[in-house]
């Protein structure tokens, strides 16, 4: 499974360190770097079928405007109907010779279990849908009761489609702040394909991306637990345990991590054993805590966590699964905001991964995409005219060497800070141009990216790695070597590279998702939109 974090030391006063957190928005050069707008195409991921030979069953077609007006709440599917009744001829097909065919029951049955999708049990005309499919016997003629059923199952699998493989509407979308390129899918190419397989295969393989699936089988497995009402609260009997304690805390924490699969055998002790200890690490790097396999507060906190907003969480990212491209393949870079990490693909396989630091809640990090286009070694950091007015010129009055002392200068009706140890973008920047004014770059400040949670930047993502990330989008540049590497890093003069190969760039925002291991990840939900995107998807406003 293909999965899919900053940043520190302080520089020597407050108000530096501040400045460090913030260098972000601004251009390190001093001169505009044009918005190209030459970002991942919009994938239009149709799924062409062969188009069954027509069957000799046909129906009118001026029923489906009699349809339409009976069923008003369909008509959001009318034209897709219109397009696949239109390359059929108007022929059946759901129908047979023989009668109805079992791809019916089968996309019946899928509506009948919406909820294990993640989504409210809103279907529309469900009682009218059960009558039609209840009946005894349906005889195979032009009749309007079996052309209506006909049209209703078309109608219903639009519905489906679009519900289940696509997600909330484009205002949805612009609501949850998501501006990363989204599929778009030729449901009734897909339908003609799918009444020509086996109906045992029959939306076996559905279009979305494959996190979802795996999602919806931790769905299913957490409201198992739920139902049965498995996980225990713990009330520990003191704030920290040492292995080598005993104590029945010790005993329900082994008992909960046995039920989370951290742990695959009970030894039903309440001793703090090895084994324990290596549950909790389990358990820890799933949440994306230090793995030090140490039972305190905040282990027993996440334990304690409500089961009902594990499940929320699951839901709202097979919603954001929606979103995707089936797949995105060739070489590309995503980072996963509440995970607080970048991870490179090449071929839609993860190659490697590392820590960074993002955007604290009031200076969210942007949900976009963009391709890597520049490196910038040894750059200069342009000040924000907000932090020049408010900080810099401030300290520059109270103390005429403040510029000098901070390795910092005036330049073209503003203050920038010269390459060198100090500066706030580091010894390397990554950009991929775009309107959010974002980019990737080292830092001077290291100890951030031995915290848990990190989120301390303007905006602007800080990168654990920053030598291995330039040596990695140069890579099929020969010239540059590991040694010019390091020489344009520890310059004293700024440098852009163009890279030959640009690298597609998606900033995500994932609070849960299956790992290559199979297992379950959570996340905070850093910046307070999963309940809100679960709110949405609650009122139905997908369509």
């Amino acid at each position: 499974m293909k999965t899919p974090l900053l940043f520190s030391t302080l520089i020597n006063l407050l108000l530096i360190f501040n400045i460090v957190l913030s260098g972000c928005h601004a251009n390190s050069n001093g001169k505009e770097v044009k918005l190209i707008g030459d970002t991942i195409p919009k994938q239009d991921i149709t799924l062409p079928g062969s188009f069954v030979e027509e069957t000799k069953l046909k129906f009118d077609s001026t029923v489906i405007s009699s349809f339409f007006k009976t069923y008003p709440k369909l008509q959001l599917f009318q034209k897709d109907l219109i397009r696949f009744y239109s390359h059929r001829k108007f022929s059946y097909a759901w129908f047979d010779k023989d009668g109805i065919i079992e791809q019916a029951g089968n996309l019946f049955n899928k509506l009948e279990n919406i909820q294990e999708e993640g989504l409210p049990e809103k279907i529309y005309y469900k009682e009218d849908l059960h009558r039609m499919m209840d009946m005894d016997t349906v005889i195979l003629s032009n009749d309007k009761a079996n052309t209506t059923l006909e049209l209703m199952l078309t109608s219903q699998y639009f519905y489906y489609a679009r519900y289940v493989w696509t997600g909330l509407g484009e205002k949805g979308i612009r609501e949850a702040k998501w501006d990363l390129p989204r599929k778009k899918l030729s449901y009734e190419s897909f339908l003609d394909s799918l009444l020509e397989v086996p109906s045992s295969d029959f939306m076996r393989t559905e279009p979305v991306y494959p996190q979802y699936a795996l999602l919806k089988s931790y769905l299913k497995k957490y409201r198992l637990l739920e139902n049965k009402h498995l996980l225990i609260n713990i009330k520990p009997d003191k704030k920290k345990y040492q292995l080598g304690d005993s104590s029945e805390t010790i005993g329900l924490i082994r008992k909960k991590l046995l039920i989370l699969e951290d742990l695959l055998t009970d030894n039903n002790s309440n001793q703090f054993d090895e084994e324990l200890m290596l549950g909790i690490k389990s358990f820890q790097s799933r949440y994306g805590m230090k793995e030090d396999g140490m039972i305190t507060s905040k282990l027993i906190n996440e334990l304690n966590f409500p089961i009902e907003k594990r499940i929320e969480q699951i839901i709202v990212n097979m919603e954001r699964s929606r979103w995707l491209p089936v797949s995105l393949r060739g070489d590309y870079f995503l980072v996963n905001i509440p995970e607080f990490r970048f991870h490179a693909y090449e071929n839609d396989t993860l190659s490697w991964s590392m820590k960074v630091v993002v955007g604290k809640s009031i200076h969210q990090t942007a949900i976009f995409n963009g391709k890597m286009k520049y490196v910038v070694f040894s750059p200069y950091w342009n000040i924000p005219p907000g932090i020049m007015q408010k900080e810099i010129l401030p300290a520059l009055r109270r103390n005429r060497n403040y510029l000098a002392k901070n390795n910092m200068e005036w330049y073209a009706n503003g203050i920038r800070q010269k390459p060198g140890p100090m500066n706030a973008l580091g010894k390397v920047k990554f950009l991929f141009p775009n309107s959010h004014n974002i980019y990737l770059h080292d830092t001077p400040a290291k100890s951030l990216f031995e915290q848990d949670q990190r989120a301390f930047s303007h905006g602007c993502i800080r990168v654990e790695q920053p030598k291995r990330l330039a040596m990695y989008v140069l890579r099929h540049q020969p010239e540059w070597t590991e040694e010019k590497i390091d020489e344009a890093m520890n310059a004293e003069k700024e440098l852009y590279v163009t890279i030959t190969k640009p690298i597609p760039v998606l900033i995500a925002y994932f609070t849960s998702w299956v790992d290559k291991n199979g297992k379950i990840n959570f996340r905070n939900d850093l910046y307070k939109r999963d309940s809100r995107l679960a709110n949405m998807i609650i009122e139905n406003s997908h369509l």
